[in-house]
């Protein structure tokens, strides 16, 4: 169906009149519809899975054996495989979430979100929901197999603030793709690199496979703007329980209140976003940024 053609079945001034219910309907419908082929297509094309999981496993092993070689405490590998499996998730927000509208502009289909009775928010919330499905099967797949095969020994006493903190880093981490989806679609052509550019930097200050209280001050700056150095720091002071020297810098509730700030601050900056490039799309007839 072309756009016009469903401006036509359901016109600006009917949307209008709709009840709070049907407006609400017709959102859930959308977040429902945008995280269907990301649910759905887990497991469609099966090399995808495949190197989705052996890639992060590969990279997870070589951190595994270096510090196997430098005789390093055991703990050292439940970072490495704790961090392996928080990758696939920073993956999916970078190229699943952040490029998306671009790439949905570039084959035509973002008239449609725009023209759509529905909010653009609810769109990038089915396509949050069902990456982080399409993610966690990647991310389990990977834990397991490196703690059995690494012998990785957890030591939780605080099951359920390690599940809330879990569970607000995802929601601090797609919050962060909302926005940043926003500006890729701004920047145009320059998402690309931009994707490329954020990748492995923020591996590194994050501490991916490595505590990231020992970058000091990169650290801490790191802990005040990158959810997943916040999720991870507190997610490994919570399954090591008893470590022989310091995991994390601030403790595991502070950095819950953090990520709680940062979801608050990442999703109403991403709605502003939304909103002043749906006021530029009408007053301009474009949605990025003119260069001089």
């Amino acid at each position: 169906m072309s756009v016009y053609e469903f401006r036509r079945t359901v016109s600006p001034q009917a949307a209008a009149a709709w009840t709070p219910r049907q407006v609400l309907l017709t959102n859930l419908r959308a977040v429902g519809g945008r995280a269907y082929p990301r649910v759905h297509g887990l497991f469609r094309e099966k090399s995808w899975v495949f190197f989705e999981v052996l890639l992060p496993f590969l990279s997870t092993s070589t951190f595994v054996f270096v510090y196997r070689a430098l005789r390093a405490p055991p703990e050292y590998i439940g970072f490495v495989v704790l961090g392996g499996a928080m990758t696939a998730f920073w993956l999916n927000v970078i190229w699943m979430m952040a490029s998306q509208l671009w790439w949905e502009k570039s084959q035509g289909n973002l008239e449609l979100y725009f023209a759509a009775p529905m909010s653009i928010m609810s769109v990038l919330f089915g396509m949050a929901l069902g990456g982080m499905v399409m993610s966690s099967t990647r991310a389990v797949i990977v834990l397991a197999v490196a703690s059995l095969l690494y012998e990785v020994r957890f030591a939780i006493d605080q099951w359920l603030l390690l599940l809330a903190v879990f569970f607000l880093t995802l929601a601090a981490l797609y919050g962060l793709g909302m926005m940043l989806a926003s500006l890729f679609l701004v920047w145009g052509r320059e998402a690309f690199q931009m994707s490329q550019l954020f990748t492995e930097p923020v591996y590194f200050v994050s501490g991916l496979n490595f505590p990231v209280a020992r970058l000091g001050l990169l650290g801490a700056l790191a802990l005040a703007t990158i959810p997943l150095a916040v999720g991870l720091d507190a997610m490994r002071q919570l399954a090591f329980i008893g470590a022989n020297f310091p995991i994390g810098t601030p403790p595991p509730e502070v950095e819950a209140l953090i990520l709680v700030v940062m979801t608050v601050v990442f999703l109403v900056a991403a709605r502003w976003m939304l909103r002043t490039l749906e006021r530029r799309a009408r007053r301009e007839g474009r949605l990025s940024v003119r260069w001089q």
